[in-house]
């Protein structure tokens, strides 16, 4: 393959793991990593430029000890220290990459562990972003992607199906669907209706779908489809997987700064290692 995978490199314990999976995957595929750490720009505060100084050399020591790790397993990487935002120097750090790799921002009882810089790096990033909970996915098996007949989600399909493909996963597609919302309390729904709203969308998933038998003919596709919440519906499905891809549902001229709901909400509960796919 060649490309280059970045990765978010800190000391917390959720970029470990992020980039023992990015280390994993580049020597799978033959690819370069890009190791970036990131430290802020100066305030003009007195004793800062030591600070900054010391800081600079303990990132410059983290970068050194990912980049070993990464060769001892037959990986290339280059190391790149970024001054500024790390929140936009990641974004154009992703400019460089095939794929850029993060760890989660939120502990695993969904408490935040620095802030919500994940979610704004994936909403602005140029390519892929895989975001990788402390826990991994190791001896995890399949794939889930969410499908929801957007261009993003033509996107995620074709990402999950070449992912589940190459690594003899089981894919698993993903669509729900929600009755029409009304002002006023329903004991029920008409029965026909439900039934109607459940074909017309497994119809959707199929059309969504199509293709991949001849793309991928040993590939395993199986399908979801049911009323619910898609990010609920996602995380159950994806609780044992080894992936869960969802497409970036961001649109018009403020796209680069917005994530959908469904994927906003995946990436604060992760049931897994997750690919947000724009």
């Amino acid at each position: 393959m060649n490309g280059t995978i970045a990765v978010g490199v800190t000391d917390a314990s959720g970029a470990q793991s992020a980039l023992d999976w990015a280390i994993e995957r580049a020597a799978a595929r033959r690819e370069r990593l890009l190791l970036a750490s990131v430290v802020g720009s100066a305030w003009g505060v007195g004793g800062e430029d030591a600070f900054i100084e010391r800081a600079t050399h303990r990132a410059e020591a983290l970068l050194d000890s990912a980049a070993e790790r990464a060769r001892a397993a037959g990986v290339d990487a280059d190391i790149l220290i970024e001054r500024g935002d790390p929140v936009a120097r990641l974004i154009d750090v992703s400019q460089r990459a095939d794929l850029l790799v993060l760890g989660s921002d939120f502990a695993r009882d969904g408490s935040r562990l620095r802030g919500v810089r994940g979610v704004r790096i994936t909403a602005g990033a140029h390519c892929p972003v895989v975001v990788v909970p402390e826990a991994g996915a190791r001896g995890r098996t399949g794939v889930v992607v969410g499908v929801d007949g957007s261009e993003a989600s033509e996107k995620a399909v074709a990402f999950a199906a070449a992912e589940a493909d190459r690594t003899g996963d089981p894919l698993t597609a993903v669509m729900t669907w929600s009755p029409v919302p009304v002002p006023f309390e329903l004991d029920e729904y008409p029965q026909n209706y439900l039934d109607r709203m459940q074909d017309l969308t497994a119809e959707e998933l199929a059309i969504s779908l199509a293709g991949l038998r001849q793309d991928y003919p040993d590939l395993t596709v199986s399908t979801v489809v049911e009323s619910g919440f898609p990010a609920a519906v996602l995380s159950r499905e994806a609780r044992e997987a080894r992936l869960l891809v969802v497409g970036s549902h961001g649109r018009g001229p403020l796209a680069r700064f917005l994530l959908g709901s469904t994927s906003q909400a995946v990436l604060s509960h992760l049931p897994t290692v997750t690919a947000i796919v724009r």
